[in-house]
């Protein structure tokens, strides 16, 4: 059964989300951060990501992103050339991707990213790879795939805690939280989003890029967060006509 539309109106806490930078894992302004160090432990040992939650078990469309060699981001791949990310986190050139592998360091696919595609007013990318890459993509949501007050799950490889620089404390396994979803609030450049408060956790430097899931289909890429209460992810299903006539999906 498809849900209701997001409400429109947004609260006065979701409006504080404004005034926040992109994740400082991947700010637009300035080069990538020195590599994260990351635990060589098996998942459920170190440290729980995502600022609570915990490891993913199954996301085959998860995209771990790269600039110049240096982890930076998340993302997920739409189509066999194609991967969906944030905006703020392709500005440093030097793309790559692991694809499809739990654990940034190893597994899955890598591919390389030969053209960017920006939207004009929101904080979406669509990079086109170097390879088609064979797999589970990440599906993509219509208006009404998500509502008010329903608990969603948010994915990604960025930092575990409030550790002052988050590129010293991303998680090597990708994780997922709970989130509770509080209705339209607007992006990092002024676009379409999806505001939610922590559930289990919250989002924080490195998720930037991640998908917002909802039932299993994509509906947000992360775009801002407070790393307590807040999160805004880029509302996919508001954009599914530019990303169609880019991507083909």
């Amino acid at each position: 059964m498809r849900t209701a539309r997001l409400l429109p109106a947004l609260a006065a806490a979701a409006l504080a989300l404004l005034g926040l930078a992109p994740y400082a894992a991947a700010q637009a302004s300035s080069a990538p951060p020195a590599p994260a160090a990351v635990s060589a432990v098996a998942p459920g040992t170190e440290v729980q990501p995502i600022i609570g939650g915990g490891h993913a078990n199954n996301a085959p469309w998860a995209a771990r992103l790269f600039s110049n060699g240096r982890q930076t981001c998340s993302a997920s791949i739409i189509a066999p050339n194609w991967i969906l990310t944030a905006k703020h986190c392709v500005s440093g050139g030097g793309l790559s991707f692991r694809i499809g592998s739990l654990d940034q360091n190893t597994g899955g696919t890598v591919a390389n990213g030969v053209s960017v595609h920006n939207h004009a007013t929101s904080d979406l990318s669509l990079v086109r790879l170097d390879r088609s890459v064979q797999g589970t993509y990440a599906r993509l949501g219509q208006p009404g795939s998500v509502s008010v007050n329903q608990t969603v799950q948010v994915y990604g490889w960025g930092a575990t805690s409030q550790c002052g620089s988050e590129a010293n404390c991303q998680s090597r396994y990708l994780k997922v939280a709970d989130v509770i979803v509080t209705g339209g609030c607007r992006d990092a450049y002024g676009g379409s989003a999806i505001c939610a408060r922590r559930g289990n956790g919250i989002t924080a430097g490195g998720d930037s890029g991640g998908p917002m899931m909802a039932n299993g289909i994509q509906v947000g890429v992360a775009s801002t967060s407070d790393r307590q209460t807040t999160t805004a992810y880029t509302n996919v299903t508001a954009y599914r006509s530019w990303i169609q006539s880019v991507a083909g999906v």
